[in-house]
C-alpha cells in the first residue's frame, strides 16, 4: 500500500515551487531531495544541532521538525536565498567570510539564516547578546569566537551600508561632494 501523497505550494526564496509529498515528508527532506535546495542541512534530525534552520516567514526554524504540508502559505528562506538581490553576499554572508567564521562549513547555512533573522530583530547586538544569538546553533570545529566575530561584523557592515544609503538620499542631485 502507498501512502496518500499531497499537492503543496511552497514560497521558496521568492519563488513558488509545487511539490507532491506524503504527509510526513519533513520540510528539511522536502527542501533537499524534491526541490534540490541542498544547502539546508540535516544533522541530527531532532532539532537540537541548528543545521537545518531556514527562515519562515522571516523567524528561524528548525526544518527538521516541521512537515512540508504544514509550511504551505509560509514564506520559506533557505540559505541558497540569503544573497542580495544583484547576486553579492549579504551582510552576515560577508562577514563570516571575512572573520573565518567557519571552517568544515556544515552548521553554516543555519547560523547564517539564525544570524540574519537575529540582527533583523536586534541590529545592534552586544557582545553577549551576539554569542546568546547563536547559541541555539552547533558548531563542532570553530569554539564560536568567530563567529561571534562574524555576528557583530555582519552588525557592523549593515550600519555602515544603512549610513551610506542614508548620505547618499540626502545628498541633492549635482551637487559636489
Amino acid at each position: 500500500m502507498s501512502e496518500e501523497q499531497h499537492d503543496v505550494r511552497l514560497v521558496v526564496n521568492g519563488v513558488t515551487r509545487e511539490i507532491r509529498v506524503p504527509a510526513r515528508r519533513l520540510l528539511s527532506d522536502a527542501l533537499r531531495h524534491d526541490l534540490g535546495l541542498t544547502g539546508t542541512h540535516v544533522g541530527c534530525e531532532h532539532g537540537v544541532c541548528g543545521a537545518c534552520t531556514i527562515l519562515v516567514d522571516g523567524r528561524p526554524m528548525r526544518a527538521c521538525l516541521m512537515l512540508a504540508v504544514s509550511a504551505e502559505g509560509a514564506e520559506l528562506t533557505t540559505v541558497e536565498g540569503l544573497t542580495e538581490p544583484d547576486g553579492s553576499l549579504s551582510p552576515v554572508q560577508q562577514a563570516f567570510a571575512e572573520c573565518h567564521g567557519l571552517q568544515c562549513g556544515f552548521c553554516t547555512p543555519g547560523f547564517l539564516t539564525t544570524i540574519t533573522a537575529g540582527l533583523r530583530e536586534n541590529p545592534h547586538p552586544t557582545h553577549d547578546e551576539a554569542r546568546e544569538m547563536v547559541g541555539g546553533n552547533l558548531c563542532r570545529c570553530t569554539g564560536y569566537q568567530n563567529i561571534v566575530k562574524a555576528v557583530e561584523r555582519a552588525a557592523a557592515i549593515t550600519a555602515e551600508t544603512a549610513a551610506a544609503v542614508a548620505e547618499t538620499a540626502e545628498t541633492p542631485e549635482g551637487a559636489a561632494r
